[in-house]
């Protein structure tokens, strides 16, 4: 049994040195990665979604309201990987802020004509989008797809008598768009639950074989094996809170959820202890999570697991933040919602002064650039322009037959919005070049245009677009993320010596414990990683954040023992009020 003094006492704060700056790589920032697992959901979703409205408006001869249903169209591209009953309420929000942004814009460009004022509200728009989107955690494709509708339809004529018209299209297009993503639901109501199950057992497995190459405890091992087990661990502990989270985000408790629940009780023992994992079983499991078969049952269930599984659903995988205190004034997303601010607007007015026809566009881009620290910004920022140019070029190459009438604009557009979600997961690069020339073919819904003056304009504000936004990012610091990792590090010790308190009474359930504990790593771990990859950063506490991961992740080790030892029924009887005082409503 472990006990308060059996973990490693962090270390004290690091000396704050003075700020450095640190590298910007060129290494491997176009290098292809393994597609995401379900992109061929939001990629046939958005097709779907946006072949139905724009069908009909070519039947009834008015594609030149496209923008407007489109809007509300490309809100298929969010939420696949929640279950369904949470899909429904988020992809609801996904459409009322699509809503609100179009509204916004509709109201803005009727009102003025000046393009200074409306770049102005083009960044803020911008930046607010950013900042919820994080905020709320909504998933990709993030706050793109917001910026580029609002920004577009902010330099689309307008006027007042026409906003309530083009907000009823927006609407109808969000409309589909909530059909489509919750249609899955009739043939495989707990297919988000399964996937993402299956990939915490392919996670932990992972993480398994490479404690044995070079985990703690290994004879011989390499600095690069020890390294390629930290990280194993982080994904596999992130993947395993996910499919808590996912498991737990509605307040049904049917079989099917029980009966995955057991398997991510294994997945988190294996993460606890992989030296007694069995990776293969444990990939065994997640390749029969495919298709709609039954879940499988692991040998080696123990007496009263049903009772135990019981209490895990009765609290949260990680106590809800609220959103305002995710927005508060020490909220490293407030430095990020700066950047795109001012970035924005820098390349808005920049595309302004040189004349280009269609500012939006390096407004886009840059906004495009943000993520959690300078070194990814500046990695999208790289990926932007190189896929931007050769999509440039790829649409030279369409655009003939595109331009044959506007049913073959729909199809080139339909074709391109698919093979963007087929290869964006790959790297972002792919996934623009079948981008741009889709958002070049959009513009020509109410006119075609000459193929040469689209091309030099979107050049011109790519580059335009990502040289400002990158120096944006450089010139607003982001000295937060290191208090971000304070406060992280402080959860993650809090939650240690909680876990640790519980196991020396000797009574008492420790799931609720454990689950708090996954969480504050989880956390931690992402609040390090994004700390790394600032620049003018202070000195970061390394040595107490691996201190931190190490001291909790055998508290855990722990946890997952006490579980084994002691019989679930027993813990869950003595458990079963404070348990229920975490539940959802």
């Amino acid at each position: 049994m472990s006990s308060p003094s059996s973990s490693t006492p962090p270390t004290s704060a690091a000396p704050h040195r003075p700020a450095r700056v640190r590298r910007l790589p060129l290494a491997g920032v176009l290098r292809p990665n393994k597609p995401s697992d379900i992109w061929f959901k939001p990629a046939c979703s958005v097709v779907v979604a946006t072949a139905i409205p724009d069908l009909t408006l070519l039947a009834l001869g008015r594609l030149d309201l496209v923008m407007y249903t489109m809007a509300g169209s490309f809100c298929a591209l969010y939420t696949h990987h929640l279950p369904y009953a949470a899909r429904a309420r988020a992809l609801a929000w996904v459409v009322a802020g699509m809503t609100a942004s179009v509204a916004a814009a509709l109201v803005t460009a009727s009102l003025t004509g000046s393009a200074a004022v409306l770049v102005a509200v083009g960044a803020v728009l911008a930046a607010l989008q950013k900042t919820l989107c994080d905020a709320t955690r909504i998933g990709p494709p993030g706050h793109l797809i917001f910026t580029f509708i609002s920004s577009a339809t902010l330099f689309a004529p307008s006027t007042l008598g026409q906003v309530p018209a083009h907000l009823a299209l927006t609407l109808a297009g969000g409309a589909v768009a909530w059909l489509v993503g919750m249609a899955p639901a009739l043939l495989r109501p707990h297919g988000p639950e399964r996937r993402t199950t299956a990939r915490a057992l392919r996670a932990a497995a992972a993480y398994a074989d490479a404690a044995r190459a070079g985990g703690e405890g290994a004879a011989a091992r390499s600095e690069a094996d020890a390294a390629a087990a930290e990280r194993a661990r982080s994904a596999a502990a992130g993947a395993v809170h996910a499919a808590w989270q996912a498991l737990l985000a509605t307040g049904s408790r049917t079989a099917a959820r029980r009966a995955l629940g057991r398997l991510v009780v294994r997945a988190e023992e294996a993460l606890a202890a992989p030296d007694a994992a069995d990776p293969g079983a444990l990939r065994a499991w997640a390749a029969k999570l495919r298709g709609t078969g039954a879940v499988p049952r692991p040998a080696d269930v123990r007496p009263g697991e049903r009772d135990e599984l019981l209490g895990v659903e009765a609290e949260l995988a990680g106590p809800a933040v609220p959103l305002w205190r995710r927005l508060g004034p020490g909220s490293p997303l407030l430095p990020i919602a700066l950047r795109t601010a001012v970035g924005c607007a820098l390349a808005g007015y920049a595309s302004l002064a040189l004349g280009v026809g269609r500012p939006y566009w390096a407004l886009v881009t840059a906004a495009s650039l943000y993520q959690a620290n300078l070194t990814l910004t500046w990695n999208r920022g790289v990926q932007r322009v190189v896929g931007n140019l050769v999509g440039v070029l790829a649409f030279a190459a369409i655009a003939p037959f595109a331009h044959l009438g506007h049913a073959e604009l729909i199809v080139s557009c339909l074709a391109l919005a698919f093979g963007a979600e087929a290869l964006i997961s790959r790297n972002y690069w792919m996934g623009s070049v079948c981008v741009t020339p889709m958002a070049l073919l959009v513009t020509e819904f109410a006119r075609f245009q000459r193929p040469g003056e689209l091309i030099l304009d979107r050049v011109v504000d790519t580059l335009v677009g990502a040289v400002l936004g990158v120096a944006a990012a450089i010139l607003v610091t982001n000295r937060r993320a290191t208090d971000h990792i304070e406060r992280a590090l402080a959860a993650a010790e809090r939650a240690t010596e909680r876990a640790e308190a519980g196991l020396a009474a000797g009574s008492g359930p420790v799931e609720p414990a454990r689950r708090r504990l996954t969480a504050a790593l989880v956390e931690l771990r992402a609040a390090a990683d994004a700390a790394a990859g600032e620049w003018w950063q202070r000195a970061l506490p390394e040595q107490r954040v691996v201190a931190a991961e190490r001291a909790g992740h055998r508290t855990l080790a722990a946890t997952v023992r006490r579980s084994r030892e002691n019989g679930p029924a027993t813990r869950v009887r003595e458990g079963a009020a404070d348990a229920w005082e975490g539940a959802p409503a």
